[in-house]
């Protein structure tokens, strides 16, 4: 069974965490600070990244997740200030920025694919060597209910959400006897800045958008689940637990 970082656990442990500099990345960031983690923040916004990090007592370090050298650097980096990882959060994402129509576009697919997959494949790839030495540990990578029912106005986003829910439930199995757990944070939409003019569209219909405390709390609650491979889903006025999957049909003898 994996030796899961439990919320109770966490002074003394060390964590990883990307997509740091704002949103759901900067709150839980905080959360994990409040309950006794050394932190090592990593993303692309450097100014806002370190300012968090100095406001936390973290180190900081310029991370593209889609590149995978730069992922194993963040790893490294965490070693050297610490001299070990426990927790990683794959968090960091961004909007796709186009359609499979008129408007798509190779570049923006690409960067799309590349931060929101490649980055928690990337980032798995670089953490686990880690948090096999520190005698195992736990990856939460951030999924969305976009990687669990299809959403018509970005298939693309859709695609790579649901690509992460599929590597967390089959990593899960594979890496659980090296005391490794794996989850999947999956929220609906939440009040951060990848929503962007979606926003105003959301509130104009009255669909209710997350307020990123909710997120936190769920990723706290999952931290102590004693399961693996799950994903947890995160909607307004709903508890928040492990979506349930049926099970696909098996081949017939």
């Amino acid at each position: 069974m994996p030796s899961p970082v439990g919320t109770g656990t966490l002074p003394g442990k060390v964590a990883l965490v990307t997509g740091a500099s704002n949103g759901i990345g900067a709150a839980v960031a905080r959360r994990l600070a409040d309950l006794g983690a050394s932190l090592v923040l990593a993303d692309v916004d450097d100014d806002r990244g370190k300012a968090l990090a100095d406001e936390l007592g973290a180190a900081y370090v310029h991370c593209d997740v889609s590149d995978l050298a730069a992922n194993k650097a963040a790893v490294s980096a965490a070693q050297t200030a610490h001299g070990r990882l426990d927790l990683v959060f794959l968090n960091a994402g961004i909007a796709s920025g186009c359609g499979v129509g008129d408007d798509f576009d190779p570049e923006r697919y690409r960067r799309a694919m590349g931060v929101n997959l490649d980055g928690v494949v990337y980032g798995t790839v670089a953490a686990l060597p880690a948090l096999k030495a520190a005698g195992g540990g736990t990856i939460v990578a951030t999924a969305s209910m976009a990687g669990i029912a299809g959403i018509p106005g970005d298939p693309i986003y859709a695609a790579n959400k649901h690509a992460v829910v599929g590597f967390v439930r089959s990593l899960a199995q594979e890496v659980a006897p090296q005391g490794i757990k794996v989850q999947a944070l999956c929220p609906s939409f939440t009040d951060t800045a990848i929503l962007g003019e979606g926003k105003a569209v959301l509130e104009r219909i009255g669909f209710p958008v997350l307020e990123v405390g909710q997120v936190v709390d769920t990723f706290t609650t999952l931290l102590d689940s004693e399961g693996t491979g799950e994903c947890w889903f995160v909607i307004p006025g709903r508890e928040s637990r492990p979506f349930t999957f049926r099970r696909a049909p098996g081949p017939r003898v």
